[in-house]
């Protein structure tokens, strides 16, 4: 059997299912593009491969245990007749199947020990590249967890999904820089930050607000509403744009004028212009629009950074 044959087998496609495996495929580029920035150039070749294999494992493994921990919940609304929609498919975590374990297409220990296996090589190749990678690998695991615990307690929980996401950016910078400037670590923090509350966090969320509502989940849309949601989004997603001219300000790499042309351009088109028809319309679909979209901006500064590297 070929190794494509293994990877798209069937059975194998419900486990990539279970970590989201498109999407986090796509976080990649999140921190790789926190390195290049932080280091000004290419890593070596061993710290590049070992890193791709750690930050693969790491989302692997993180994307799982969201669905682990939220086992129970997800049964919940499987059993009230929610995911069944033809319309989820138009979101990104949903390209594979949407809760395989809830849905009983896979068994819980069988989601245990995938989480578990991708969690120890992450785990292996962070202390390898650094042991402060190592302990930021284990609090991005906990800070998950929490996440999900505070579905029905608190729409702050978002912010603990912002923290969540930056520490696999700030674990690549310590992966190549033991000892990295606190202002770039500070505008790297805030530009993944407000890009993930303002364009993955609020409009995920908004697409599922009629179940969530149903559940008595405490999500932003939900206590906030969905004009305030969208407007919080709106400010978020601006810092984020405006955040990510700080950020290649401030790295050792120097941008031409087309190169920030190009950073403006995809801004707007994957940003800026998605969050205006959202909080114009306050439909699910534009909210699934926004978070399709924003979801590639980081993967398209990378682009822009690997051209630059390259190109010059």
């Amino acid at each position: 059997m070929t190794l494509d044959a293994i990877l798209t087998h069937p059975r194998l496609k419900l486990f990539w299912a279970l970590s989201r495996t498109p999407h986090g495929i796509i976080d990649i580029a999140t921190p790789a593009l926190a390195a290049l920035l932080c280091l000004g150039r290419f890593p070596s070749l061993v710290t590049t491969l070992l890193g791709l294999i750690t930050v693969f494992a790491g989302y692997t493994a993180v994307y799982a245990l969201n669905d682990l921990v939220d086992y129970r919940t997800d049964r919940e609304k499987v059993r009230a007749g929610e995911y069944t929609g033809g319309e989820e498919y138009l979101d990104l975590d949903s390209l594979l199947m949407r809760h395989p374990l809830a849905k009983g297409a896979l068994t819980l220990p069988e989601g245990v020990l995938w989480a578990a296996g991708w969690a120890l090589v992450a785990m292996v190749g962070a202390w390898l590249l650094n042991p402060v990678c190592f302990y930021i690998f284990l609090a991005g695991g906990l800070l998950e967890a929490v996440y999900c615990l505070l579905w029905r307690l608190t729409p702050m929980r978002a912010l603990v999904n912002g923290i969540v996401k930056t520490l696999g950016a700030v674990a690549a910078v310590y992966a190549v820089n033991p000892k990295p400037s606190t202002i770039f670590l500070i505008l790297l923090f805030g530009w993944v930050f407000f890009w993930e509350i303002g364009g993955q966090n609020i409009p995920n969320d908004w697409t599922d607000i009629d179940e969530d509502r149903r559940f008595k989940a405490k999500t932003i849309p939900v206590s906030l509403g969905l004009e305030r949601g969208g407007l919080l989004a709106m400010v978020c997603l601006v810092a984020a744009f405006f955040f990510t001219f700080l950020l290649v300000w401030v790295s050792p790499l120097t941008f031409g004028f087309l190169h920030l042309i190009a950073l403006a351009g995809l801004g707007v088109w994957l940003l800026l212009l998605p969050i205006l028809r959202l909080v114009e319309t306050n439909g699910r679909r534009q909210a699934m629009d926004l978070f399709n979209k924003a979801s590639h901006f980081p993967l398209s500064v990378f682009v822009v950074v690997m051209v630059r590297l390259l190109i010059l």
